[in-house]
Order: C-alpha cells, then sequence, then structure tokens
C-alpha cells in the first residue's frame, strides 16, 4: 500500500510564510483539501506536482525520501488543474493516444489502456466524438481519464467540479470514489456537499496550516450541540448577525427568517439544536470559532 508523508513542509513568498510547518501523511482514498482562497491549498498542490520547492521539510514515499522534481516521483504524479487543456478537434480516443505516447505508454498496449480509461470514465460511447463537442462535464471526465493512461499512484485535482451541474459532479466524484481504492487523491474545492459521501478525511487549511484533520463523521460529531436555528423578525435579525456567527438565513414569510447558528450556548430562547452539515464545519473552522 502507497503512502505518502509530508514532514514540516514550509514555503515562503517574499515576507509572506505561505505554508507553516505541513505535517501529514496520506494513505489510498479521497483527502479534501477545504479553505479560502490564500490557505496555502494550491501551494501544497504545486509542491506536490514538482512546479514549486520547498524551503523546509521533506516529503517521504513509503519512508523514502523524494523530491517531486525527480523523474521517477513525478511520473507517480497525475495532475488535473481547473481547466483541462484539450485539443477540441482530436476525437476522445484520439485525444487519449497522444497523451499515452507523450506519456511513454508502451505502444502496444496504447489502445488498451485508451479503452480502458474511456470505460472508467463512462465515455467508450463518445470515443470518436470531437472534444469540442463535449459539455463540460465530459471534459473533466476526459482529464481524469489521461490520468489513468499510466497508472498514477497520486492524483490531485484542483477544484474538479467547477461550473458542472449537479448531476455531473456526482458522476465525476463517483469516479474519484472508485480510483481511490488504490490511490491517493488529493483535491481542493469550496463545495462541501460535494465531499461528504466520498472524502476518507477533510483537511481544513487556513494560513498555511492543516487547523483540523478528521473524517467528515468525526468532525460534524463535535460540532453536536454548537449548531442551532431559529424563526426571528426582520428587526431582530440583525441583533443575532452581530452577536453570533451565523450561517444560511431563509425566508418563512414577509416577517420572519429561518437563521442557522453557530454557538456554544444557546442563542436564543426559541432557539433549537439542529444536525451539523458540512457547511456549519467550513463556517465554524474556517470563518472563525464561535
Amino acid at each position: 500500500m502507497i503512502e505518502l508523508s509530508i514532514r514540516n513542509i514550509r514555503k515562503r513568498f517574499g515576507k509572506k510564510q505561505v505554508l507553516q510547518g505541513l505535517d501529514i501523511t496520506l494513505t489510498p482514498g479521497v483527502y479534501a483539501l477545504v479553505g479560502k482562497n490564500g490557505a496555502g491549498k494550491s501551494t501544497l498542490m504545486q509542491i506536490l506536482t514538482g512546479i514549486l520547492s520547498v524551503d523546509e521539510g521533506e516529503i517521504l514515499l513509503n519512508g523514502v525520501k523524494i523530491h517531486p522534481q525527480d523523474s521517477k516521483f513525478s511520473k507517480m504524479i497525475g495532475y488535473l488543474p481547473q481547466d483541462t487543456p484539450i485539443y477540441k478537434n482530436f476525437s476522445a480516443e484520439k485525444f487519449l493516444c497522444y497523451l499515452a505516447t507523450v506519456k511513454g505508454v508502451e505502444k502496444k498496449k496504447r489502445l488498451e489502456k485508451v479503452k480502458q480509461s474511456l470505460e472508467m470514465v463512462n465515455l467508450e460511447k463518445n470515443s470518436h466524438t470531437l472534444l469540442k463537442n463535449f459539455s463540460g462535464g465530459m471534459k473533466r471526465r476526459i482529464g481524469i481519464a489521461q490520468l489513468l493512461l499510466d497508472d498514477s499512484a497520486i492524483i490531485i485535482v484542483d477544484e474538479p467540479t467547477v461550473g458542472l451541474d449537479p448531476k455531473e459532479r456526482i458522476r465525476f466524484y463517483n469516479i474519484l470514489s472508485t480510483i481511490s481504492k488504490e490511490k491517493i487523491v488529493i483535491l481542493s474545492t469550496h463545495i462541501m456537499s460535494d465531499i461528504s459521501f466520498i472524502s476518507k478525511e477533510i483537511l481544513l487549511m487556513r494560513d498555511g496550516k492543516i487547523i483540523k484533520q478528521g473524517s467528515p463523521q468525526h468532525l460534524l460529531s463535535e460540532l453536536e450541540k454548537f449548531v442551532w436555528s431559529v424563526d426571528v423578525t426582520l428587526e431582530e435579525l440583525p441583533e443575532i448577525q452581530a452577536h453570533f456567527q451565523t450561517g444560511a438565513v431563509k425566508k418563512v414569510d414577509h416577517y420572519v427568517h429561518n437563521i442557522r447558528i453557530l454557538s456554544k450556548i444557546k442563542p436564543h430562547e426559541k432557539a433549537k439544536l439542529e444536525i451539523p452539515e458540512l457547511e456549519d464545519l467550513y463556517l465554524y473552522y474556517l470563518d472563525g470559532e464561535c
């Protein structure tokens, strides 16, 4: 089983410390990197893909120190940026055959690997369709297919479902869930609801640090008895928002709104406890604890 260890990684840009001593160990499964812009997510992914070097710390693969820029390690990494680069006038099969050649896949195995990759992302029926005719979701699936051509052991995906409709998002994450049984999948996202059913662990990042790490179930259990909701009038709403950490506000009728509140104490005499959701987790830890 593959194991990737990140030990005391630090990275500075000028006077700003972007990563401040990251220390994590990853094994096969999906890890969701969650944080605001500037938290350090992209910097960490660029270090792992060899785009950036580290200032301090080390990266270990199965206990052996490695350098991401080394070709032996870089061949084990598959990277899918937000905007998947494609050749629009290529068919899906021709595009993947071209990439298989670039990746060094043996000639006699290329077509077989291309067909296998297309099947895994459910695009085998579109193998001869030009990529310019693909939907946004299909293009993202082609991006995943090219990661599967050379059996990358570590897959890094940046904001994978931006612009996708709910059905395509579910399909995309199902693919990631399937391939993560034998691979380490690291993804960054702002869409909390998408990661609840596929993430082995959520890594909450703020100011270059991982401030919380754990399974969705474990992290949500820590918020039990901290999440409330209450119906308030429009006149009461500003005062509640001024004194408590608040989430979604839903209109009940013309005069009354239901507001979700994160608080260690009962925020209102009529407030009732709610079951924590991942959006609450984001607000609690990344918008400042209540």
